[in-house]
């Protein structure tokens, strides 16, 4: 309840006159102040008139005024300049740690908003606003779409940061494990950025310009020239077909020049999994985009349209995988090159974080502006989240939709935090039952 009372506080969701202390002095909130999600008092730099004084400082909240101790902001001199304590029941008196009674407000949620509030986080109905959404008007729509558009690729950012850090600050070692990463389109995800951690890149460079070669140390490193993570059922043909025997001996002697150890060949997923999506397949694809020297950030940055980005991620595989999905698996002779979908994929993923956060590291506006303009251009992704919300009356017209709409379901109704959520503030309100 804590958290409703800080939404009630934070968009004046109460009477704006008649308020008092709890020793009856009038008390005037000219501005709540600014909401903090950290450590410290609930808001900053909040101005309140209590008996006809202005008072600027920081308002703490909580359920009754007892928490103040339970929390030891009795304790903490970060509280000291709290010059309001509002809570939604006044049990106790509230002092500083210099021992200052602090005045006290006391502030009910409004039947109707605590109502509203129970319904979404009660309702089985998903997502629990769905109600409202026919009902928004266009502006407020695409006002928070682009503004969770925003936060999704300024979260990617942090993750290729992250990357960047583990990388020892290479900038090119970390766009080869985010574009690794979504070779395994969701499912093995995981596992293809453990591989990628696990590519000597400046050591391998060398041998570039040999394909095999690449193909050996990518095949090795991913544990898949194990003859145990070969299926018992396919071992024999595996080896009689000779390719395999062939990688793995030029692996052996590349991984003893360069001390190189696999990945455990456990963590790739394969159940319920097509077999164009094999790793197999993927990390065959990702050699040849390498062996191309495909996979360079200054490639990526030269590309100013959607047309450049996709001859640049056009990619194929050697001919043993052109009839083999898996060492041992005989399929019918295709090319296995990326298809459209997934190449649209990979730019959403990939490329276009990989603009907006090398754009915000080199303070190139250029970069991050390419970055959303591709979104505008490219097709929305089609999965159950983006049906989902079509089914409730959200438009879906590019890329840049369905990343506001992933987001939206991941960080906001997943985690039930309705009171961040704009669609969540116009169901609260109540008008639309109006």
């Amino acid at each position: 309840m804590e958290q409703l009372l800080h939404y009630v506080w934070k968009h004046k969701m109460f009477p704006l006159y008649g308020l008092q202390t709890d020793d009856h002095k009038d008390i005037e909130v000219i501005d709540p102040g600014l909401h903090n999600h950290n450590a410290g008092p609930d808001f900053f730099n909040a101005k309140v008139k209590i008996g006809g004084t202005l008072w600027v400082g920081n308002v703490e909240i909580h359920d009754k005024s007892s928490d103040w101790y339970l929390h030891g902001h009795d304790k903490d001199s970060r509280y000291d300049n709290v010059v309001l304590h509002v809570a939604g029941t006044i049990d106790a008196e509230v002092r500083t740690t210099k021992g200052r009674v602090l005045p006290q407000m006391l502030l009910s949620v409004p039947e109707t908003v605590e109502y509203h509030y129970r319904e979404l986080l009660a309702t089985d109905k998903y997502p629990p606003c769905h109600k409202i959404i026919p009902l928004l008007t266009t502006l407020t729509i695409h006002a928070w779409m682009s503004a969770l558009q925003t936060e999704r690729l300024e979260q990617k950012t942090v993750a290729i940061q992250r990357r960047v850090k583990d990388c020892g600050g290479s900038w090119e070692n970390a766009y080869f494990i985010t574009l690794a990463r979504s070779y395994g389109f969701g499912i093995n995800g995981d596992a293809f950025e453990t591989w990628a951690k696990n590519i000597p890149l400046m050591a391998i460079s060398h041998h570039r310009d040999d394909l095999f070669q690449i193909e050996a140390i990518f095949m090795g490193q991913a544990g898949l020239l194990d003859l145990d993570a070969i299926p018992e059922r396919h071992q024999l043909n595996a080896l009689n077909e000779g390719y395999f025997q062939k990688l793995r001996k030029e692996y052996l002697y590349l991984a003893h020049k360069f001390g190189l150890k696999p990945m455990d060949s456990r963590l790739w997923r394969f159940l319920r999994l097509r077999p164009q999506n094999f790793p197999h397949i993927r990390i065959a694809q990702i050699a040849q985009l390498y062996y191309h020297n495909k996979t360079g950030l200054a490639m990526l940055t030269e590309c100013k349209t959607i047309k450049q980005i996709e001859t640049l991620m056009e990619t194929q595989v050697t001919p043993y995988w052109e009839t083999h999905y898996g060492f041992g698996t005989v399929s019918e002779r295709n090319t296995k090159s990326l298809s459209p979908f997934s190449i649209n994929l990979i730019m959403i993923n990939t490329v276009v974080p990989m603009l907006f956060a090398y754009g915000r590291h080199r303070s190139d506006e250029r970069l991050c502006d390419r970055a959303f303009d591709f979104l505008e251009q490219l097709k929305a992704e089609n999965n159950h989240i983006v049906r989902m919300w079509h089914e409730c009356g959200l438009s879906v017209r590019n890329a840049g939709d369905s990343q506001a709409l992933i987001q939206l379901k991941k960080e906001y109704c997943d985690k039930k935090d309705c009171l961040r959520c704009r669609i969540g503030y116009k169901y609260l309100e109540g008008k639309w039952k109006e």
